[in-house]
């Protein structure tokens, strides 16, 4: 994170769509593909990471004069670990069936590169505040992109939001949008309408 973007406003900003987890820095891929079948699983996946990868933020923040070079991966990896736990336990202990729906992508969430590299780029390097914006602002960018991808392959899959019908039963089931092909031709769609607003916005 350059300076010249340490300002609150821009750090907490640059998330939502400069530095969007998904579109533009293309981090945390597999859950962006795996679980955005419908807008439920997007959003308590999205949740999910946010909560982790602001708490971690926050600890690897306020530790950071303490971290050292040979061991600070070690520090992450043990920080985002705690945190992912609990909410795998949150989840398996309220929403059973959302946690057995999402299965092993929420412990995976351990691995996630959106929280390691928020964590070398950002919270290793700043005071709690930023930290503290900058895991708000790419956990919300986060969510609303796999919101996105949810909203869009739930309602061309089963025509419902949230399972409410949207569409006359039948008029939308483009069923392969429901698998994993329709998250890579949705993703795609989504990536090129970003490359083009952000090429026009350049040149103006």
């Amino acid at each position: 994170m350059s300076n010249a973007k340490t300002n609150p406003l821009s750090v907490f900003l640059n998330g939502l769509w400069d530095e969007n987890p998904v579109f533009v820095l293309l981090l945390g891929m597999c859950p962006t593909l795996a679980v955005t079948g419908d807008l439920a699983s997007s959003l308590t996946m999205g949740l999910s990471a946010t909560f982790v990868l602001f708490c971690s933020n926050v600890v690897v923040s306020l530790i950071r004069n303490l971290l050292k070079p040979h061991i600070r991966i070690l520090m992450f990896t043990l920080t985002i670990s705690t945190f992912v736990t609990i909410v795998d336990l949150i989840l398996k202990a309220y929403l059973p069936e959302m946690s057995a729906k999402l299965g092993p992508y929420i412990p995976l969430i351990i691995v996630n590169c959106l929280i390691i590299c928020r964590a070398e780029a950002c919270a290793s390097k700043q005071k709690l505040g930023i930290a503290v914006l900058d895991a708000l602002g790419m956990g919300l960018g986060f969510t609303l992109t796999l919101s996105a991808l949810g909203i869009v392959r739930e309602v061309l899959s089963y025509g419902t939001v949230l399972g409410f019908a949207i569409a006359p039963e039948g008029s939308l089931s483009i069923f392969g949008f429901a698998l994993p092909v329709g998250a890579f031709i949705t993703l795609g769609f989504m990536l090129g309408i970003v490359n083009i607003i952000n090429r026009r916005n350049a040149k103006e």
